[in-house]
């Protein structure tokens, strides 16, 4: 599947002008908060090497965020805390979490494409769903890109203030050495308790 911009192309024929690409980064991790980016460009306007943060290294992720928040009309980022993911699930959170990306862009869309195949509740402007967006729709890929340097860069951070964990490595990921942590240490203030590693 290669990025395009078909889909934004099609709607902008259909009369929509600030279309909004909108997608999460951290749905998986043991902790954190899940983060979203909404952002729009200028007509016409394609970066090469965009594509799902998840294929790209740290080091390109960082380059084409310098390059998308350069290009684009605007872009707004939110989140949802861990405490948020625990009460209302992490599909929820993640919702709500694109729902404030949305809500801080400085530029109102009237369209949003969202990845994935559920509406983000609470929008009066016109939605439309895309499975599998970040690895075919420009906008949509983008703002992947976005949400995961931001989410990777709020991880760093927490690596201070929580350290053993490896967080500037694993970012919150369950990998091995996360997992022995907890073991040693127990969770910190930024582990999710509902995830099924800190079920009863």
């Amino acid at each position: 599947m290669v990025v395009s911009l078909s889909l934004e192309e099609e709607f902008k024929d259909l009369g929509f002008k600030y279309i909004a690409g909108i997608d999460e980064a951290g749905r998986g991790p043991l902790a954190g908060p899940v983060v979203a980016a909404a952002v729009i460009f200028p007509v016409g306007v394609f970066l090469p090497g965009v594509d799902d943060s998840k294929k790209l290294t740290s080091h390109k992720r960082e380059e084409l965020y310098q390059e998308i928040v350069e290009r684009a009309l605007a872009f707004g980022l939110g989140e949802a805390d861990v405490e948020t993911i625990d009460q209302i699930n992490i599909g929820q959170a993640s919702l709500q979490a694109m729902r404030r990306a949305v809500e801080t862009l400085p530029l109102s869309p009237d369209l949003l494409l969202v990845d994935g195949n559920r509406p983000i509740p609470g929008m009066k402007v016109e939605q439309r769903t895309v499975i599998g967006g970040d690895a075919k729709c420009f906008s949509i890929a983008s703002a992947s890109i976005l949400a995961k340097v931001t989410r990777d860069r709020t991880m760093e951070a927490f690596e201070v203030l929580y350290p053993g964990y490896g967080f500037s490595q694993n970012r919150g990921y369950g990998t091995r050495f996360h997992r022995e942590a907890l073991k040693r240490q127990g969770p910190c203030e930024i582990h999710r308790r509902s995830f099924s590693l800190f079920s009863p």
